[in-house]
């Protein structure tokens, strides 16, 4: 497995190693130990999926509150997204700032999101299938949603007027949040 590393700590872009033949491909998407050798420890608890209709439909930013802070693996498995972390550790010398990564089924990349950073994808492409992994369950208590296009953090999503849904669309600020 390739690893990328961001500029965010603890962000990073995995690139499964693909086998091509006249069948189709193969990769290993998922493997404790590789990812272990890489530094990425976690206990995944979880899986989820979500498919998304419509090309420009914009899904975070999310995140859980302490003590049910969550890590995510995240792929994309059919279509394009463009997937986004926000690092809002306090003491990250990359505090309020993004990373963007294209994420496809025909790329195979995923993107490691640390406990401590906000989440959220815009499609681009109609008919979006998004699978990811998380470390801790979720609880509606401490759910954290911030507006998309909140200018704290100025994130580039190449869409104007996304397809939000209503939490979304009514989240709170960052500078509201905390």
């Amino acid at each position: 497995m390739d690893c990328v590393t961001t500029k965010i700590p603890g962000v990073v872009v995995l690139t499964p190693r693909v086998l091509d033949d006249a069948r189709g491909w193969f990769c290993e998407s998922y493997n404790k130990k590789a990812l272990a050798q890489l530094g990425i420890v976690c206990d995944f608890v979880q899986d989820n999926r979500s498919y998304s209709a419509k090309s420009g439909t914009l899904r975070g930013l999310h995140a859980q509150a302490a003590p049910c802070e969550q890590a995510k693996l995240v792929s994309c498995t059919r279509g394009r997204i463009l997937d986004v972390a926000v690092d809002v550790r306090r003491d990250s010398p990359t505090y309020l700032q993004w990373v963007a990564v294209e994420l496809s089924a025909e790329n195979h990349k995923q993107l490691f999101v640390p406990r401590g950073c906000l989440h959220g994808f815009v499609t681009l492409c109609d008919d979006v299938e998004v699978a990811y992994k998380v470390d801790a369950f979720y609880s509606a208590a401490h759910d954290v949603t911030v507006r998309w296009d909140d200018p704290v953090f100025g994130i580039d999503w190449g869409v104007e007027q996304p397809i939000l849904s209503e939490k979304d669309a009514n989240a709170l600020s960052w500078e509201e949040i905390v």
